[in-house]
């Protein structure tokens, strides 16, 4: 178990939602990588409710579909976009429990499109909601072409 290091942080123009801890209004979320998963530990705010402390279903989907890019990142070695993100919600998740747990697998890879299947769980480990993501991945060289991908190793932790 390690945590996954961020490259893109001080990039010319990276202001992601998901995971730009510079972002004012984004989720800054982190990750680790656990075995055969993709880990993120990440603190609700009353800011990303919907309804009377429950956590906005939108938030929750950018929640699933950042972990499974960072899984295509530091797992798969390379980069895409999301092609499709499919979401079951199966419980509210109140922001009062406190950490969310977000878990990310390989389901499928057929080196075209992968597909990560991702669960969140509650500050209670109640499972909430769970998702299949499908990215459109490229190789590697493409990947460092067109969308700037580092390499698989800058993700490595540098301690």
């Amino acid at each position: 178990m390690h945590d996954i290091a961020n490259p893109f942080i001080g990039g010319d123009g990276y202001r992601c939602f998901g995971c730009c801890p510079d972002n004012p209004i984004g989720l800054a979320m982190t990750f680790r990588d656990e075995g055969d998963q993709v880990v993120s530990e990440w603190k609700p705010k009353p800011d990303y409710c919907g309804f009377n402390g429950v956590l906005h279903g939108g938030v929750q989907a950018a929640l699933h579909d950042e972990i499974a890019s960072w899984y295509v990142f530091a797992k798969l070695g390379t980069a895409g976009f999301t092609a499709d993100l499919s979401i079951r919600y199966l419980s509210p998740v109140y922001i009062a429990h406190g950490h969310i747990t977000l878990k990310a697998a390989l389901a499928n890879n057929d080196g075209r499109r992968a597909v990560m299947t991702v669960s969140l769980y509650d500050g209670h480990g109640t499972l909430c909601s769970q998702s299949d993501v499908a990215y459109a991945i490229v190789p590697a060289h493409i990947a460092e072409r067109k969308f700037l991908y580092p390499g698989k190793d800058a993700f490595k932790p540098t301690n």
